[in-house]
């Protein structure tokens, strides 16, 4: 028989005290309303409160016409290019986007030839880890979740930089490009040895590949045999692109900004941001979106019977399927209404990938799930904007397609993201701006003390 982790136990005094503390910390859902709090910093039509100005990227979901906000197809600009320019631009030339689009996030410009030749190869370069780090550190306590291990992972490096604590621009840069540079090492080599010591698996610590990029490093890596084809690389190098940066307002950007703005090091504000991105309300949609496709394609027999399919969708917003949590997952944002652009150009790609590995079946009940969603939700639900999918809504099935295990999907997503905190990072210290602090409204009662014998 096991023995109990005391480490981890719940005794019960915690559960009586958990008590207490869930009752002392409700607030009525009145008084949000009677003092205008804007709950999330977001107003009662979802709409975000604005906190700080930004260059670094646009997101675009209405415009306004005759004096009435008009939702229109959704927009996302990267330092005032549209997204869907970058992407057709690159893949045109047949570039791989990443490492472009990052020096673009960075600096503000698009590089000439010469320039991404530079930015690539410092990339090669910084994607080292210090001598003994993957044996002293990543193979040492092996979480089972990889966030986990990336934030552990990124404060230990903080102990390899003799300028931990330099928040220069000029030392921030560096530390930028650096963690940039190896968060597919450090998330991917933390999912081997997991694997290894948990789950038994054979151990594989692939040397990165200098002259590789970003996507093509990240298969190479994860694969026993390093081998991909130039769709699959290709693929996952958009994916990288799309999910790298979406505006200052997203949980773990604003994170970033929060936690830059008390000038604390570099290493403590990306695990900050790591934390946030964790969250499943955050980073972890497009596993749920997998998980409830495995269900769906189980219960329905005919994946083409679109009343069968209405049906299922009709059990999730009742409750009464998958998680019971009412939600259809990959469907729905806090800002697009009419549509997600980065799910839009996804879904071409996608499309290519389902056909190279035999999954059209399963794209094509994808794309119906796509279509009949906002019909169902609008037929059960009152809401007051529209609803159309996310990019998480293809993304699990894309990892899936290249054979990425879940508990990397989240990790995926901050290899991207890690670019735009970044930039976000560098900005909230070029402006030099004040500590960030709301405020919040105290509303507990005066209370008079009583001795400890008289209670």
């Amino acid at each position: 028989m096991t023995e109990p982790n005391v480490f981890s136990e719940v005794t019960d005094d915690i559960v009586r005290l958990s008590n207490l503390a869930k009752n002392a910390d409700i607030i009525e859902t009145e008084l949000f309303t009677k003092y205008d709090v804007k709950r999330g910093l977001r107003d009662l039509n979802g709409k975000g409160v604005l906190a700080g100005l930004t260059t670094i990227s646009d997101v675009r979901a209405n415009k306004i016409v005759n004096g009435v906000q008009v939702p229109i197809p959704g927009k996302l600009f990267y330092r005032g290019y549209n997204v869907e320019d970058l992407v057709a631009g690159f893949s045109k030339d047949n570039r791989y986007g990443f490492e472009e689009v990052t020096y673009l996030l960075l600096f503000d410009a698009l590089p000439d030839e010469k320039e991404l030749e530079m930015f690539r190869d410092l990339m090669g370069y910084y994607r080292s880890l210090p001598t003994s780090f993957v044996r002293d550190i990543i193979m040492k306590a092996p979480s089972q979740d990889m966030m986990n291990t990336l934030a552990r992972s990124v404060l230990t490096l903080y102990s390899y930089d003799d300028r931990a604590d330099d928040t220069s621009l000029q030392n921030v840069l560096r530390q930028s490009l650096q963690l940039i540079s190896l968060f597919p090492l450090l998330s991917i080599y933390g999912y081997q040895a997991y694997s290894h010591y948990h789950d038994g698996k054979s151990l594989y610590i692939h040397q990165p590949v200098a002259k590789m990029s970003t996507a093509e490093n990240i298969l190479h890596i994860l694969r026993p045999d390093s081998s991909f084809t130039p769709l699959e690389a290709k693929i996952l190098d958009i994916a990288l692109v799309l999910h790298m940066e979406h505006g200052g307002g997203n949980n773990s950007t604003f994170t970033t900004h929060l936690v830059t703005s008390s000038l604390t090091d570099t290493y403590s504000v990306i695990a900050a941001a790591i934390g946030s991105l964790k969250g499943p309300r955050h980073g972890g949609a497009n596993i749920k979106v997998v998980r409830m496709f495995d269900e769906m394609m189980n219960e329905i027999s005919d994946w083409t019977d679109e009343e069968a399919v209405k049906n299922y969708l009709r059990k999730l917003l009742h409750r009464e399927a998958f998680d019971h949590s009412g939600l259809i997952y990959g469907v729905g944002h806090a800002v697009y209404s009419t549509s997600d652009p980065r799910a839009v150009l996804f879904k071409h790609y996608v499309e290519k990938l389902s056909e190279e590995k035999g999954l059209t079946k399963e794209f094509e009940l994808y794309s119906l799930v796509e279509r009949l969603a906002p019909e169902v939700i609008g037929e059960e639900r009152h809401i007051y904007k529209g609803v159309s999918i996310n990019v998480d809504f293809y993304s699990g099935f894309v990892y899936r397609m290249l054979g990425i295990p879940e508990q990397l999907f989240t990790p995926l997503f901050a290899i991207a993201r890690i670019a735009g905190w970044s930039a976000h990072r560098m900005e909230e210290l070029a402006n030099n701006g004040k500590i960030i602090r709301p405020a919040y409204k105290p509303i507990h009662d005066d209370m008079q003390y009583v001795d400890l014998a008289k209670r």
